[in-house]
């Protein structure tokens, strides 16, 4: 009998799959392993070789010993031999000799850890079930911006401060021509960011297929023309993003709603949108489709718009889409929903909202229910957000996540940050993603920027701070575009007066917001932003006079006054 000691796993599966990799090894004529002893017991047949049991463990992602003996390194050269003993059919990127990573997904976390981990010597296996470029360029981020800039051209042509100077005209909006341009956009930028690069990295392999851990070191792949395909990884990057989350209204499921992949790619305006859900992406596409000529009712269950933030940003907001025409709802609780003649009916609070179309736009959750991860032993969050530490490390130890499938914050840019920071950490590096001074933007008109604490998060977390409002009829810019919508609020440490925060509802707002970040990152006063030179007239500059508020009647300066 062979005794030898392992380490590394971490449940009775783990076991099961060492159990049966040994039992492949030839000469191995029976196995038994425990993972709560860390330790096999083996029958052999003379002679057989202890590396070759190393190799078959390693290639695992465990390590194994003779008991009582130092542990031995993993023989490369085995490793080819030992992974056609557990048929693994993967053979990208070489004899298999470095470091092999699978990458699931290939959206922003999932090309940034590809490209991250194949600069640093890695082969990659970037399996997707889907469209390469996941949400972001393909209906997220990008199309829904080139949406939100047609609608801005719209509504300028329709209605602007200049007015009595430049007659207005009404728009005559071919939506078939918008959407043509936006596509085209949207497959440029797919080919060029994701799909030309991809095919410009010889180490980095596109395996096109679902992806499902079969254990902590082999994955299943089905493939997209069929079959299944096995890949044995040394580390993976699970990168499979988010998806709509649907509420649990009576009669939803039944109806043929958008959600924002459909409201984008729609091909006609509707007469009337009804959007549930008062949020970040409900806001921005329904004032779109607003500007280019529907009327749009939101419908909001909480008691104010964008309820996370500030309460300042979420009334402000409300006004201005009030002052537009857009119908506002909140403290709304959707009874029911039905469609019947081509009408929607959403029931609630005594009332009845009908209209031809209706997006769902109450958030997104993590991607992550098929991917086999409760049997592998990753943590996850009632709603399937992988758990993960400032290295982007899951629960098991040599599997990685980022992105939107996981806890973190839901923003292409921290996805993308993640995922290189992954890549550095599963190829022996050292990296962290720090999240305290994320910015945001909401792109509506006026857009919502902020950054680091707003007054209500400081005060519960027993934070003594000072907070000051400046609306823009202070800002010289603001004034001169004859749009002074909106306010800059800052929050500031008490006594001290570092900068802690910063809430922007402004035309500009997510233009201004990186010099806030900038500030708050760095620890600096408000004392010190108000010092700093800013260039005149730019609506950047009233981050300056917010900060000379917290000393100073800024009404009482003159115009560029220091």
């Amino acid at each position: 009998m062979m005794h030898l000691k392992i380490a590394g796993m971490t449940c009775d599966s783990c076991a099961a799959h060492v159990k049966e990799a040994l039992e492949k090894v030839p000469g191995v004529q029976s196995a038994e392993v425990s993972y709560a002893q860390g330790a096999a017991q083996l029958s052999v047949a003379p002679g057989t070789a202890l590396d070759a049991l190393v190799a078959a463990v390693a290639v695992l992602g465990y390590q194994a010993a003779l008991a009582d003996a130092p542990s031995v390194s993993t023989p490369g050269g085995l490793r080819g031999k030992v992974r056609e003993w557990l048929g693994d059919s993967d053979k990208a990127g070489g004899d298999g000799g470095g470091m092999h990573i699978a990458v699931i997904g290939s959206g922003g976390a999932a090309m940034a850890g590809a490209l991250k981990a194949a600069e640093r010597g890695a082969r990659v296996t970037l399996i997707e079930r889907g469209t390469i470029g996941g949400t972001c360029v393909n209906v997220g981020c990008v199309p829904s911006k080139i949406m939100i800039r047609a609608a801005h051209i719209a509504h300028l042509r329709r209605e602007s401060p200049f007015d009595n100077g430049i007659a207005h005209a009404v728009p005559v909006i071919s939506r078939e021509h918008l959407l043509a341009q936006q596509q085209a956009r949207v497959e440029e930028l797919r080919r060029t960011k994701y799909e030309d690069i991809l095919e410009s990295k010889p180490n980095i392999k596109l395996l096109r297929g679902a992806a499902r851990f079969k254990n902590t070191r082999m994955l299943s792949v089905t493939l997209e023309g069929g079959g299944e395909q096995v890949v044995t990884f040394d580390r993976a990057l699970i990168a499979t993003g988010a998806r709509p989350a649907i509420p649990p209204v009576p009669g939803l499921k039944d109806t043929p709603f958008w959600t924002s992949t459909e409201a984008l790619a729609a091909e006609a305006i509707p007469e009337h949108l009804i959007v549930l859900g008062g949020s970040v992406v409900g806001l921005e596409l329904g004032q779109a489709f607003e500007r280019l000529g529907a009327r749009v009712t939101v419908l909001e269950l909480l008691d104010r718009l964008l309820p996370i933030e500030d309460e300042d940003i979420g009334r402000g907001l409300r006004e201005a889409l009030q002052a537009e025409g857009i119908e506002v709802y909140t403290g709304f609780k959707s009874e029911s929903a039905s469609f019947r003649d081509g009408r929607f009916e959403i029931k609630g609070n005594g009332r009845t909202i009908s209209g031809d179309r209706l997006l769902v736009a109450t958030g997104r959750r993590p991607d992550t229910d098929d991917l086999g991860l409760k049997d592998i032993g990753v943590r996850t969050s009632k709603t399937g957000g992988i758990e993960v530490d400032d290295r982007l490390q899951t629960s098991v130890v040599n599997i990685y996540a980022a992105g939107d499938c996981t806890n973190q914050p839901q923003f292409v840019y921290v996805a993308a940050a993640g995922g290189t920071r992954a890549a550095i950490n599963m190829t022996d590096g050292e990296a962290t993603l720090e999240l305290s001074t994320v910015p945001a933007v909401v792109f509506t008109d006026p857009q919502v920027a902020t950054v680091g604490l707003s007054e209500r998060t400081a005060r519960e977390r027993g934070i003594a701070i000072e907070t000051r409002v400046l609306t823009l009829d202070n800002v010289p810019r603001a004034l001169a575009n004859f749009d002074t919508r909106g306010f800059i609020k800052l929050v500031a440490e008490k006594g001290g007066g570092r900068l802690l925060g910063a809430q922007i509802l402004a035309a500009e707002a997510g233009e201004i917001i990186q010099i806030a970040a900038l500030a708050v990152r760095h620890r600096m006063t408000v004392q010190q932003l108000g010092d700093e030179m800013f260039p005149y007239l730019v609506m950047a500059e009233g981050l300056k006079l917010c900060a000379q508020t917290f000393t100073k009647d800024v009404k009482q300066l003159s115009c560029c006054a220091a």
